[in-house]
């Protein structure tokens, strides 16, 4: 057996936790940090809230609860309205929110809900944003199937025909629609293909109501995708999330039952980006 006796310390590999760290018992947690962490997120739903209404809604004593915010306050995380005598969220809390978008890559963070979606589904899994009015595909997880929907990242295709565009369509305001629409000649790629204006807001206006858009062979024949938006922190939709697959397989009676499984995975992905999980919430 190998001896580790003479071993560098300085050569060993940094831990990020120390052995154990997944014993999540009394001895291994700060019982004022975690009592601190629950005030701060109590404050941060309810802002605007006075010291002794803060205390009685959360069944803590004011001492207990002045010192977690005099402490926080100290830190910049809330903040003091003399006048109204309530207690804010303070600005260092978006500060270190801003820190966590900078290092949240969508690709990354969307890898791992692709997956678990293309298993629930048995279809393949897609990521899509807009890019000068086309849909781009950044990420896909492919089923196992031998008859699938293959948009390798850096695809490009017209939103109006595609289950994510028309996810990212709807969830557009009437003059950003407009503007939208007014570059995209509605060619036809299919009998199925909507191309008339009217019939296309219709359609779009059904997703918004649904929450999710189908793609019914409006661009491959044969093919049926079923799509959803993801939404950033300022609730507004910068993405997409779709299974795709043969209409045998994605027949209409099958739409309910895979738009349930997207709308969470486009779920997940606006809470894992930090966003919301509906912009009209």
């Amino acid at each position: 057996m190998e001896s580790h006796e003479n071993e560098n310390p300085g050569a060993r590999r940094a831990r990020g936790r120390p052995r154990g760290w997944d014993d999540k018992t009394a001895q291994n947690t700060i019982k004022s940090l975690d009592r601190a962490m629950e005030v701060y997120e109590f404050l941060s739903e309810a802002q605007g809230k006075a010291l002794t209404t803060i205390s009685t809604e959360m069944g803590q004593s004011p001492a207990t609860v002045y010192r977690v915010l005099v402490t926080l306050e100290g830190r910049g995380l809330v903040e003091f309205d003399p006048v109204e005598q309530v207690w804010h969220i303070g600005p260092q809390a978006f500060v270190i929110g801003a820190r966590f978008l900078r290092r949240t890559s969508l690709v990354d963070r969307a890898r791992p809900i692709l997956r678990k979606l293309m298993e629930q589904t048995g279809e393949t899994a897609n990521l899509g944003i807009e890019k000068e009015g086309a849909v781009l595909f950044l990420s896909q997880v492919e089923t196992h199937a031998s008859i699938r929907a293959f948009f390798p990242p850096g695809t490009l295709s017209p939103m109006y025909a595609s289950g994510i565009g028309k996810a990212l369509l709807a969830e557009m305001d009437d003059d950003r629609l407009a503007r939208a629409m007014a570059f995209q000649e509605l060619s036809a790629f299919t009998p199925f293909t909507i191309t008339d204006a009217d019939a296309l807001r219709a359609d779009l206006a059904q997703v918004r109501a649904n929450g999710f858009s189908v793609d019914g062979e409006e661009k491959n024949l044969g093919m049926r995708c079923i799509a959803a938006p993801v939404f950033d922190v300022n609730a507004e939709a910068i993405a997409g999330i779709s299974v795709s697959g043969p209409t045998s397989r994605v027949s209409p009676d099958d739409i309910d039952r895979l738009s349930a499984f997207v709308k969470d995975a486009a779920h997940a992905l606006s809470l894992a980006i930090g966003g919301q999980a509906d912009g009209r919430s």
